[in-house]
């Protein structure tokens, strides 16, 4: 039986992307080959448990929705994730996964919503964005850019326009909590007529920076 590592097994309600709003149990796996200058969440770094499938797939049972989020960390980074996600969709849930775009998802179920995280200057990673990721991509999967500041929306700007991203999946610009006034972004994108859709984290609106949501 496959094992994973995994850092967290909670219900939330989804804080980004479409489905934000949406009741969904969070499986977090443990583990990032990256380390953005940014990041919320590096106590998955190295903190977990090892479970089997079954024990996965049991705790995820325990809740009342059909909407599952697979995240980290970097979930990929676990040889085990692609079968897992396989596993979730032929469980019959709504599967999504967040990636953040440094590691191949060629290999991902297509039954899954594939998040991907383009890496910007500020991140201080943007020189692990898989660009042959694109190639993968549907109206399905979104893409994601999280912006530190001014510098960082003309950079990804530029990289929607010239990618054309919109043609491949919705693209999803969010401000970097405490570093981006989401009201300058949201002008930003008003005054440049850029058609992204703009999101802030809503479960940080409601708890904070509170772990387990």
């Amino acid at each position: 039986m496959p094992i994973l590592k995994i850092n967290e097994i909670f219900f939330s309600l989804q804080g980004e992307t479409s489905r934000a709003g949406l009741p969904t149990v969070f499986v977090r796996l443990t583990g990032c080959p990256l380390r953005c200058s940014y990041c919320d969440t590096e106590y998955a770094f190295h903190d977990g448990k090892t479970l089997e499938f079954g024990a996965i797939l049991s705790e995820v049972a325990k809740y009342p929705t059909r909407y599952v989020t697979v995240t980290g960390g970097e979930p990929l980074a676990q040889k085990h994730c692609i079968a897992l996600l396989e596993a979730l969709c032929d469980a019959g849930y709504s599967v999504s996964l967040e990636t953040g775009g440094a590691l191949d998802i060629s290999k991902v179920d297509s039954r899954v919503s594939r998040i991907v995280d383009i890496k910007t200057p500020g991140s201080m990673e943007e020189q692990k964005n898989l660009w042959s990721n694109l190639d993968f991509l549907n109206q399905r999967d979104e893409i994601k850019f999280v912006l530190m500041n001014r510098a960082d929306y003309e950079w990804a700007k530029r990289v929607f326009e010239e990618r054309e991203l919109s043609s491949k999946s919705p693209v999803l610009f969010s401000p970097v909590q405490g570093k981006l006034s989401s009201k300058d972004l949201a002008e930003w994108i008003l005054e440049d007529g850029l058609n992204v859709r703009m999101q802030i984290q809503l479960h940080k609106l409601i708890w904070g920076n509170e772990p387990g949501h």
